[in-house]
Formats: structure tokens, C-alpha cells, sequence
């Protein structure tokens, strides 16, 4: 109770990605400071707050089956206020107060900071909605909510790249990078809780620092963050593949602390659907891109992402994008179909492609990927590698799971520890010999 009155119980649900749980933490890290009890269930709460996603439209189908189930609670009046927020209420606005009149406030992305303000008022405005500006920095309290070792750290906020199938910069706004000093700021605090691996995202992480006008780019970022004691790995995400600076590739060949991945999304290799998709670059651009990431990391393992299915591809547009996947034998591949997402180019085009076509070639390329991924894996086999370890495993009470510095969290495959010591614990990172591989994850024993 504080001075007197009863704390407002809020539940938070948190929908999409690491960037967005980022905003959701730093609604919390705001709560908190406030006449707010965070609570784990929407049973017992006072309010609910739903922070949307809306990049695909699944997702958006998602955001809104969460709003309606949570609105029940407020029909059956154990909750009094239902509050959204996000990507979702970006996109459509306004427009959302009818069709979902039990919401009592919208926040945009760039408004979301407000929530103690919104939670407090009675009545009022609805919708908080306007071109997305904020960016919070390290005075902001923000909790980590993924595991007590690992961390995410958003470098910066919106996207000034006009990629014909995205809609991200209408949600997100133009890009802005936070400071140095900031960033250092904040995984200085991190580390005093307990933090050891840093994962860095953003929406294009390659543009960090050129809108500011001290010379900061991801090279000097990742160096001043290496310096950052209690800190053991670092893991950049979310490269957009075109001006990678050298300055990044130095870092990470150099820095013991930068782990040698890159996560650099190249969405397709053929030149027509190259071009189509607004992505700025050839397929000889992409060889020569990863060439030289090669040349400066030549043990770097590079993620990517590839879309199927856009619109216009042909069976050769979709062999060639095959035959580089194969060739340049990528450490981890992720692969989506394509959804006509209104509002973007890319939905006005013509020759969009059937369902089922889309689902085979991602079954194909996943397929052919499986097969580059195990052979990359039973080379590891009897050999020892450094695993940070995330603690028991989900698959049995009687393993731990942890993962090498190329398998990023949630996204990338896990090690399960056989018969692990009893001093392991979650957070260490430990000598493992590889035992058994599949094509996603690993099977071995900590050593030493």
C-alpha cells in the first residue's frame, strides 16, 4: 500500500519481437516507480495492458484474439481498465477505437513511455497516436525480462531503408540511434545485475550512429561495450547487409568479447526479386558483402533470413535463390513466406503467388539449409567449445541447455549438457566436448 492506497495491479502481456519486449520492459521499469503491483495473471489484475505486434498479418490476427480474450476479465469486471499498445495500434490508429470499443486507451510506439500517465487519468483521450520519436535511454528502470543472464540492448529505433514488403518504418518512424554513453550506461547496470551476454537489436542496426554528430558507429559502440566489466559475450543482430562499416568487422575479428556472428537478414539472391523487393543490392553485391565479412571473420557464423514467395518469383527466381543458399553454406538460415501485407508496395504488385507453392519452397530451402546445418554440425563432433549456460532444460528435468556463441536465444538451436556437474549453473560458461549433433541442436558433456 502506498500512502494509504491500494496499488493499481497491472498485467502486462507482451506480443512480437525482442524489440518489442524491450518497449514492454520499459513500460514495467515505469510502473514500477509508481502506485503499480505487477501481477503474473490477468485474474487478479486492476489493468491489462496488451503490447501489440502487427509486421505480418498473422500477427495482427494474433494481437487482436489476445485483446478480445483479455477484454473478458474486464467484462466480468475482475479487471476495470484494458489498455493496448504497440505496433498494431500504429498501423491502423484511431480506426481501432470502433472496432474495439471494450479498449479503454491506445498508445502508439512512439507514446508508449506514457502509461503511468495513461493508467492514472479517469476517462479522457483514448488514443495516444503520433509520428514515433521516443527513444528511452538509460535513466529509464527497465527490468530485464529474459533471463537473468542475458539481456537485450536496443541501440536504436526506426528504419530509414523503403523495402517494398516491409511496413516497419510507418511503425517505427525514421531512424535514431541512442549514444555511446547511453548504451554503456545501461549494460553497465545490466552487468551489476547479474547480465553476461549482450544481445544488440534494432530495426537496422548497419545505420547505427549516422544521425548522430559525434562520429559514433557500430565499431566504436561494440568496443566501448567490450570494455564493460562482468560482460562476456556480445551479439549483434539485425545488420541490414548494404555499408556494413569496417569499423564493425575489425571490432568483432579483434574483440575477444563481440562473438564472431552476424545476424544479417538478405531476404532473396535473385537479381528481379532483388530489385522488386527495394533491397539496393545484386546477388553479386550479396557474394561480395558476405566475401568480405569472410575475409575480416573467417570463423564467423552469419544468420540471414530469405522471403519465398514474393510476388512475381518464378522457379528460376526460386532455384537461383536455392543454389545460393547452398553455396554459401550460412551457419543458421531463417525462412518466411510471403504475406500481402496492405499498405505496403509490395501488395499493389501483380503475379502473386499461390499458398501452396510458398509453403513448398520454404520446405525446399529449409530442407536444403537442414542439410548444410547437420554437416556443419558433425564436423563439430569431439571437438570443445565454450557454452554459456541458460540453465535445466525444457526437454528434461535432467539436462541443462545452454548455447554456443553462435546460437543466439530463442532464435538459433540450444547444446544439451549430459550428466553435468553440480556446480553448473545458469550463467556460467563452461568447456563442452560435443558428443552428438543434429541438425539444429547439440549433445555434449562440460569438461574440466
Amino acid at each position: 500500500m502506498i500512502g494509504g492506497l491500494q496499488p493499481q495491479r497491472v498485467h502486462l502481456i507482451s506480443l512480437g519481437c525482442p524489440k518489442n519486449r524491450v518497449d514492454s520492459e520499459v513500460m514495467v521499469g515505469k510502473l514500477q516507480s509508481g502506485p503499480f503491483e505487477l501481477v503474473d495473471s490477468p485474474e487478479g489484475a486492476d489493468v491489462i495492458v496488451v503490447n501489440t505486434c502487427s509486421f505480418i498479418q498473422p500477427a495482427t490476427e494474433e494481437s487482436i484474439e489476445t485483446v478480445v480474450e483479455m477484454a473478458k476479465y474486464k467484462a466480468a469486471g475482475s479487471a476495470k481498465k484494458l489498455v493496448v499498445t504497440g505496433c498494431m495500434v500504429q498501423r491502423y490508429g484511431a480506426a481501432l477505437e470502433t472496432e474495439l470499443p471494450e479498449v479503454d486507451h491506445f498508445l502508439g510506439t512512439g507514446e508508449y513511455h506514457r502509461i503511468e500517465e495513461v493508467l492514472a487519468q479517469k476517462g479522457g483521450q483514448r488514443s495516444y497516436i503520433d509520428t514515433p520519436l521516443y527513444l528511452h535511454d538509460e535513466h529509464v528502470a527497465r527490468p530485464n525480462s529474459w533471463a537473468k543472464h542475458s539481456a537485450y540492448l536496443k541501440i536504436s529505433e526506426g528504419c530509414d531503408h523503403k523495402c517494398s514488403f516491409c511496413i516497419i518504418p510507418q511503425l517505427r518512424g525514421k531512424m535514431r540511434s541512442r549514444s555511446v554513453s547511453s548504451l554503456v550506461s545501461e549494460a553497465e547496470r545490466l552487468a551489476s545485475e547479474g547480465v553476461v551476454e549482450l544481445n544488440l537489436i534494432s530495426q537496422d542496426s548497419t545505420a547505427y550512429g549516422r544521425d548522430l554528430d559525434d562520429g559514433a558507429d557500430l565499431g566504436k559502440l561494440l568496443r566501448a561495450l567490450a570494455r564493460v566489466d562482468g560482460i562476456r559475450w556480445i551479439r549483434l543482430h539485425y545488420a541490414y547487409p548494404i555499408g556494413l562499416p569496417e569499423s564493425l568487422l575489425r571490432a568483432i575479428a579483434e574483440e575477444e568479447k563481440v562473438v564472431k556472428y552476424l545476424d544479417m537478414p538478405l531476404q532473396h539472391a535473385s537479381g528481379p526479386m532483388l530489385r522488386a523487393m527495394r533491397r539496393g543490392v545484386t546477388r553479386e553485391g550479396q557474394e561480395r558483402i558476405l566475401e568480405r565479412v569472410r575475409r575480416f571473420v573467417p570463423d564467423i557464423a552469419v544468420r540471414t533470413t530469405f522471403i519465398v514467395g514474393f510476388p512475381g518469383e518464378t522457379d528460376a527466381d526460386f532455384v537461383e535463390l536455392l543454389s545460393f543458399v547452398q553455396r554459401e553454406k550460412f551457419a543458421r538460415v531463417g525462412v518466411f513466406t510471403y504475406f500481402q501485407e496492405d499498405g505496403t508496395p509490395a501488395a499493389l504488385l501483380g503475379g502473386q503467388v499461390e499458398e501452396k507453392v510458398k509453403q513448398q519452397r520454404q520446405k525446399q530451402l529449409m530442407d536444403a539449409q537442414k542439410a548444410v546445418s547437420k554437416q556443419r554440425h558433425r564436423e563439430m563432433v569431439k571437438r570443445t567449445f565454450d557454452v554459456l549456460i541458460d540453465g535445466p532444460s525444457k526437454e528434461s528435468e535432467f539436462l541443462l541447455s545452454g548455447r554456443l556463441a553462435s546460437q543466439a536465444p530463442d532464435v538459433d538451436g540450444q547444446v544439451y549438457l549430459q550428466s553435468p556437474p553440480e556446480d553448473a549453473r545458469a550463467g556460467q560458461i563452461r568447456p563442452v566436448r560435443i558428443r552428438r549433433a543434429s541438425a539444429y541442436d547439440l549433445v555434449g558433456e562440460i569438461v574440466g
